[in-house]
């Protein structure tokens, strides 16, 4: 391997055969960092999950690079192509779809083979739909769980989250949305009613933030499915007394004008989000408001 180096802009020097993991954004294109952009041009080979959705976002900035796949089905044979890439001195850029590669993302492999041989490996942090989630959804911060996706299989599903029950922390995963009811069944059937957030979308068009208990948004997803990337927040065992949340039999009256004074919203935008909460249409929450007076 070449002991040659490239002066780098606020860090380290980089040196020629090394691996970046680079962060990429999970929607928002202007969501990637200068650092990354830099990287990623000054990369000999960008290592995609899909070429299709990298070769966009190059395109997006005025960046043509030489690509080549890595995913979970070639990651066993290109692992060892990329390392004898790297030890001939070959600066390699790991991108993952969105987000932060190898973390539930194909990567870990490539990491493994890179240490065995002592090839640098550099980190270039950025948007994570797990980070982004957990900051704004209102559960405990200081400490979380990050289980990924749960197998699929409801067998091993079921027993994943029973090794979580007793877990104190947020638990944070990640769910697709044709699986999410069947989720949180699950969840509730196996923790009761914890407070709970559906992060969907995640600086996309269509972002939503949906609130309120594992029983409220079983509901809400019953009702209506929900579609797109889902980051799913589950607050830990005995967490619902310090972090209360407002149950379908508490006066909708009482969680509208909660949501006015915490939010400093107006009491359409209030009603709205109550609705959302418990599952239910504008026209039904209104109703209960009327009622509850």
């Amino acid at each position: 391997m070449s002991a040659e180096t490239k002066p780098g802009k606020g860090g380290p020097a980089d040196p020629l055969g090394c691996l970046y993991l680079v962060a990429t954004p999970i929607g928002n294109l202007e969501d990637i960092t200068v650092r990354a952009l830099r990287m990623l041009g000054e990369a000999d080979l960008i290592a995609c999950e899909d070429t299709r959705r990298t070769a966009k976002l190059l395109q997006h900035y005025s960046l043509r690079k030489e690509m080549i796949s890595y995913h979970e089905h070639n990651e066993m044979t290109r692992a060892a192509e990329l390392v004898i890439r790297m030890e001939q001195g070959a600066r390699v850029a790991l991108v993952s779809d969105a987000g932060t590669p190898v973390i539930s993302d194909p990567g870990h492999r490539l990491v493994a083979l890179c240490l065995r041989h002592r090839i640098p490996i550099i980190p270039i942090p950025g948007p994570s739909a797990l980070i982004a989630a957990l900051a704004v959804s209102g559960l405990p911060t200081e400490e979380f769980v990050f289980v990924g996706f749960l197998p699929p299989r409801a067998g091993e599903r079921r027993k994943a989250l029973e090794r979580l029950a007793k877990e104190t922390r947020t638990i944070v995963l990640y769910e697709a949305p044709h699986r999410l009811v069947e989720l949180l069944a699950a969840a509730l059937d196996r923790f009761g009613r914890r407070p709970t957030v559906i992060a969907r979308e995640l600086t996309k068009i269509h972002e939503e933030f949906l609130r309120g208990d594992l029983a409220e948004l079983l509901v809400r997803a019953r009702r209506t499915p929900l579609r797109g990337e889902m980051t799913v927040l589950i607050g830990g065992a005995q967490s619902g007394e310090a972090h209360p949340v407002e149950l379908p039999s508490a006066p909708i009256r009482e969680r509208v004008e909660q949501i006015m004074r915490e939010q400093n919203l107006d009491r359409k935008a209030a009603l709205k989000q109550a609705a959302r909460e418990r599952g239910l249409t504008r026209r039904e929450a209104y109703e209960q408001l009327l009622t509850s007076r």
